[in-house]
């Protein structure tokens, strides 16, 4: 805990833009984990879970979409931890790209659940 809490003020003083787009990502991870909580449907018998190129969208049970969920979580949390990691061992420009990466990762997540849910 001690070294997570230095990295951060080091963050802080050095790479405000890493900090920037920490909190981007949080809010966004946080928007999805409140967004599939909403979609959610324990009522529905089958719902849409997946999708493949040959077989089509995969029907399967509403705990299927727990995956969601779950992603909002390690996109929000641990990917900013690790990114604080990264900065330590890579520099500044590196951890800017893992965070860019998360965030394009969180908008695909949105795209992918709104396909799932609107053939549901």
């Amino acid at each position: 805990m001690k070294t997570i809490k230095e990295d951060f003020i080091k963050l802080y003083q050095s790479e405000r833009g890493i900090i920037v787009l920490m909190i981007f990502n949080l809010l966004l991870s946080i928007t999805l984990f409140i967004f599939t909580i909403i979609q959610l449907n324990p009522n529905a018998s089958v719902v849409k879970v997946g999708y493949g190129d040959i077989g089509g969208y995969r029907d399967g049970n509403w705990t299927g979409m727990f995956a969601f969920p779950l992603l909002a979580i390690i996109f929000g949390i641990f990917h900013n931890l690790l990114a604080t990691r990264i900065f330590r061992k890579r520099g500044g420009g590196m951890a800017k790209f893992f965070l860019l990466t998360t965030t394009m990762l969180i908008l695909g997540s949105f795209l992918v659940l709104i396909r799932l849910l609107g053939e549901g």
